[in-house]
């Protein structure tokens, strides 16, 4: 299912819902200016949320960008350990609501 060509059917979806896919869109580059948070530590973030959703599309462009916007492969590498902690933080917490 995975297959970075599906990317290209995205002008289709910006023509079917035009509106919604502008907001979308306007939405995404405002959170991604360069503002109190340097572009890498967001391109960063960007990184350690698809590695959570596990959303390998979001993992290709945002590991992309990141190195683009300056950060090595010790940052990524930092960056994916951050998020399997966090994962494997929240599996941990949510099973104490199985315990009495």
């Amino acid at each position: 299912m995975y297959d970075m060509k599906n990317l290209t059917k995205l002008k289709k979806l910006g023509e079917l819902a035009p509106e919604a896919f502008k907001g979308f869109v306007a939405f995404d580059e405002a959170a991604f200016k360069e503002g109190a948070i340097p572009l890498k530590y967001k391109e960063l973030m960007a990184v350690a949320v698809a590695l959570t959703t596990q959303c390998p599309y979001c993992i290709e462009v945002h590991y992309k960008k990141a190195k683009k916007a300056g950060a090595t492969e010790q940052e990524l590498a930092e960056t994916t350990l951050v998020a399997a902690a966090l994962r494997a933080g929240g599996a941990v917490t949510h099973g104490t609501h199985a315990l009495e």
